[in-house]
């Protein structure tokens, strides 16, 4: 059995990109850990807050009972700030985590690495994705804390950017109110959205663990993107949610339609 590590960049970002891979290998076995770089203290404040309840406690125990449905085995926080959107006045925040010292921020993943004897850790491709300020940090993160742990396979997490444009094709023809969603469209950093297949290694079947991924987003209920993704009718959440993929540096160039822990 296999210790994997996902670095995620706030809470709830688990629950939308690796939660069916993180139930997958719970449910065969393997230990599985989440590690957060930030409190996610610039995420939607609810109108339901408690006396004394902060965004960032409201943030926790949500992720507390996500990663209880999937199964993780551990959830650490790395204690940095929320950086926001690109262009946001908090990316230069002295706490945010877009502001934080590589090198740093990546001894203290490493850290946790090595105290799990991590055989694998997953972050972000080289845009985070998306270009959102911490995810491109988590890639460089956990690409030096891969480094310095010595963590035998290295992976990032990654969208099919061509799945998508199929997807967004076939719902323009059947009439579907896709609103201004356009995976062909440069994101708010002016890259585009994920990778294109020929960059990509693993194409995982997490159907199967549907289901757990949509209770995993439902216990995000505080935050609006959350909320507009289970507003998806389930056939096209399905489809859309269904596969994971990722990058793995390391292999020969090809995307393989497997699960990246059958290989040795």
């Amino acid at each position: 059995m296999s210790t994997l590590v996902f670095v995620h960049a706030h809470p709830d970002d688990e629950a939308s990109q690796s939660a069916g891979s993180m139930a997958r290998a719970v449910s065969e076995g393997h230990r599985v850990v989440l590690v957060v770089a930030t409190n996610g203290d610039h995420g939607d404040a609810p109108d339901d807050l408690a006396e004394g309840e902060t965004v960032v406690d409201r943030r926790r125990a949500e992720a507390a009972a996500s990663n209880a449905l999937i199964g993780t085995h551990r959830v650490e926080f790395l204690g940095y700030a929320d950086s926001g959107m690109t262009g946001w006045a908090q990316n230069d925040h002295e706490a945010s985590f877009a502001r934080a010292d590589t090198e740093e921020a990546a001894q203290r993943l490493a850290a946790i690495l090595q105290e799990e004897q991590a055989d694998v850790v997953v972050g972000y491709d080289w845009h985070g994705g998306y270009g959102h300020p911490d995810h491109v940090k988590v890639h460089a993160v956990t690409k030096r804390a891969a480094q310095l742990a010595g963590t035998p396979r290295y992976l990032e997490a990654s969208m099919n950017r061509d799945a998508m444009i199929r997807s967004h094709q076939v719902a323009l023809a059947a009439g579907a109110d896709v609103g201004e969603w356009d995976p062909t469209q440069p994101m708010d950093d002016g890259n585009p959205l994920g990778s294109l297949e020929s960059e990509l290694h693993w194409a995982c079947d997490v159907s199967e663990f549907i289901e757990v991924k949509r209770s995993a987003l439902k216990a995000h209920a505080s935050q609006s993107d959350a909320r507009s993704i289970l507003e998806m009718p389930v056939e096209m959440f399905t489809v859309a949610f269904s596969w994971e993929h990722y990058i793995e540096p390391a292999r020969p160039a090809g995307m393989v339609t497997g699960w990246f822990l059958d290989v040795e």
